[in-house]
């Protein structure tokens, strides 16, 4: 069964997130899912948070952007989710929106290089290895963490290009698509994933999330149109949603087959209740998913 989770929207202050999270533990949602949009929330501030405020539900950042961190301090602060919360942490780094990285004086010359330098350095310090690289962007001489994570753990990557498709299949454990992604477009990613990881000789899982745009009640139509023209989400079938629980548990469903471990519905930025939305996705969509 493919798992279902909610997304918190960081257009929301960061004093709603408590409800929202208890409401998403509450329903039974496998995941609940955090932004790291600049200027809004800190990511692993945020997930620490909403796991300390929970028992059960998974909680994933999507993304930390890399320029924003240094690989080491990535690791210290993944490391101590995991440690603290084990098995419900998930952690995804990427490029980031690359105007707000220019806002802060980090946009890097080459995207690609950093995210790989820095996924490789993170996935091996999570290990709890010893690292020493001289990278263009990572550079770290004998790095270790004391407290790594106590069990094996995922590192993902958010991507869109076919480039960074690749390096996720090939540098990272999982991959986080936007809203926006059809089934066709999913097969396609994953076709450029496989194509990574065949070149890396990788033989491991390899995780896909899929964030899908859905609505639901009188104002959904009116509510998703708004939100798809200002996340210039294109038209044509199985881009969102707006409807009932059972026609949004078929469009996860649709994901799921195309090969989506993980769908996370994402409200318009105008959702009145957000609290009621991830409740309404874990009582009536996801009992619709067995």
């Amino acid at each position: 069964m493919t798992d279902l989770g909610a997304v918190f929207l960081p257009q929301l202050p960061p004093e709603r997130l408590r409800e929202v999270a208890e409401a998403a533990d509450a329903s039974g949602l496998d995941e609940l899912w955090l932004w790291e949009d600049c200027f809004s929330e800190g990511g692993v501030s945020a997930a620490a948070a909403a796991l300390a405020w929970t028992s059960r539900v998974r909680v994933g950042v999507g993304l930390l952007p890399v320029p924003l961190r240094n690989a080491a301090v990535a690791a210290m602060e993944a490391a101590v989710l995991h440690r603290t919360f084990p098995g419900r942490a998930e952690v995804v780094v990427g490029h980031g929106v690359q105007s707000w990285m220019g806002q802060v004086g980090a946009r890097a010359a080459s995207p690609l290089t950093l995210l790989e330098e820095h996924l490789v350095a993170l996935r091996h310090l999570l290990a709890g290895e010893e690292v020493t690289t001289p990278g263009r962007y990572v550079q770290l001489d004998g790095v270790r963490l004391d407290w790594p994570p106590a069990a094996p753990v995922r590192v993902l990557t958010g991507a869109e290009g076919p480039k960074t498709l690749e390096l996720a299949g090939r540098a990272a454990d999982g991959t986080v698509l936007v809203a926006g992604t059809t089934p066709a477009s999913l097969r396609r990613a994953r076709e450029r994933i496989d194509a990574g990881r065949e070149a890396a000789g990788r033989q491991d899982g390899h995780r896909v999330v899929v964030y899908h745009l859905a609505a639901s009640g009188p104002d959904a139509p009116e509510r998703l149109a708004r939100s798809r023209s200002a996340w210039a989400l294109p038209d044509g079938d199985d881009v969102a949603t707006a409807g009932g629980a059972e026609q949004v548990a078929q469009a996860v469903r649709r994901l799921g087959d195309a090969g989506a471990d993980v769908v996370v519905l994402q409200p318009t930025a105008d959702e009145p209740d957000p609290a009621g939305f991830a409740a309404w996705a874990g009582e009536q969509v996801r009992p619709l998913l067995a």
